[in-house]
């Protein structure tokens, strides 16, 4: 079986709407397997994200699923949308892009995975303080 093409036309379409100084957007099926969004933006199983570089961190657009970390509400959320669940991928300000319609079939072998936790802050050191006064 083929590869997906949805992959390489989302990091195209992605690459040339950065290049074009406009913002790309996502449309999502959120209630395809794997997607990971903060359900409370959801409306009708599906979410419209910006991927642009300044609304994201971590944008790994090369593997599957596509993952970053953005503020939503301002709470900082770490984002996952298997390429499969991506509806279209455009340009918000002139809406060109692709659409691809409907989500991919589901492959069975393919198997979610998770973003590890990031490791909590380490307690600083005890001792004395480092602080100076400056006149």
């Amino acid at each position: 079986m083929a590869k997906s093409r949805r992959p390489y036309l989302i990091r195209a379409i992605f690459d040339w709407a950065c290049d074009n100084g406009y913002t790309p957007h996502l449309l999502v099926a959120s209630d395809y397997p794997g997607v990971i969004v903060p359900l409370q933006y959801v409306q009708e199983n599906r979410i419209t994200l910006n991927i642009s570089p300044a609304a994201v961190q971590s944008l790994d657009l090369a593997s599957e699923p596509i993952w970053f970390s953005a503020r939503f509400g301002g709470r900082a959320f770490d984002v996952q949308v298997p390429s499969g669940a991506v509806l279209a991928v455009y340009a918000r300000e002139n809406g060109e892009g692709m659409m691809f319609g409907e989500p991919e079939p589901v492959d069975p072998d393919a198997t979610a995975i998770t973003p590890p936790e990031p490791e909590p802050p380490k307690p600083p050191k005890p001792g004395r303080a480092n602080l100076r006064l400056i006149k």
